[in-house]
């Protein structure tokens, strides 16, 4: 016998605002965002593309809620006690990366949206919550709070864009790194050339602690 809240044999799966997000969400890591629309999202469901609008009247809606559902669990992981204020937002800024990576064009999803539920809220407010406490003014807690999440998007926009295969494929982009390191090597770039290796290295996780040590040591400076 089935329950309300499973199928009968033989019949489609109920269609609920859960399991649309859930089926977005499979869909973009197999096909990427461009390819991600209503009407795909329905085909998936088996269901008529009008039935979605039930539960999310826009796409940018239904992108929205997958961008909060991107970032459940990230605040309560930089909750662990004993860490000081740059250790906690440093915690945070891993996390929101992490999470971003972890759904192809993951980064480019969040980037567009305003969500204003749980998930991404309690993340906002654990980081101001933490420089609060630590004696930072609220404006530059709100501030910094905005700085930090500005770089983590912009800097895995350029990871996630990097590993896509027009850009050389799952090994990091070496055609852009490549193309670029020919380019600088030809012209007349000397300060470029001095360290080329750098400049077309694709190792994105030492470039993003690089960036956010830059980040934290400043507003330590401040403080």
């Amino acid at each position: 016998m089935s329950s309300p809240s499973s199928p009968a044999r033989g019949r489609p799966a109920r269609l609920d605002r859960a399991r649309t997000l859930e089926t977005a969400l499979d869909l973009l890591d197999r096909s990427g965002l461009d390819a991600l629309t209503m009407r795909r999202v329905a085909q998936e469901m088996d269901v008529q593309a009008g039935a979605l609008y039930r539960y999310f009247a826009t796409k940018q809606d239904l992108l929205t809620a997958m961008a909060e559902r991107m970032m459940e669990g990230v605040a309560e992981g930089a909750e662990a006690p004993g860490g000081d204020w740059s250790e906690r937002l440093t915690a945070l800024a891993r996390g929101m990366r992490t999470a971003l990576l972890a759904h192809r064009d993951g980064a480019r999803v969040f980037a567009g949206t305003h969500s204003t539920g749980k998930n991404v809220l309690g993340f906002a407010d654990t980081f101001v919550g933490a420089m609060r406490e630590a004696g930072f003014p609220d404006d530059e807690a709100v501030r910094a709070l905005y700085t930090v999440a500005n770089f983590t998007v912009g800097h895995t926009l350029e990871e996630q864009a990097a590993l896509q295969p027009e850009h050389g494929g799952s090994d990091g982009g070496s055609a852009d790194a490549d193309a670029l390191a020919e380019t600088v090597s030809n012209g007349p770039y000397p300060h470029l050339k001095a360290d080329l290796p750098t400049l077309t290295s694709t190792d994105f996780p030492r470039l993003f602690e690089f960036g956010l040590g830059l980040l934290i040591g400043g507003l330590g400076a401040r403080r």
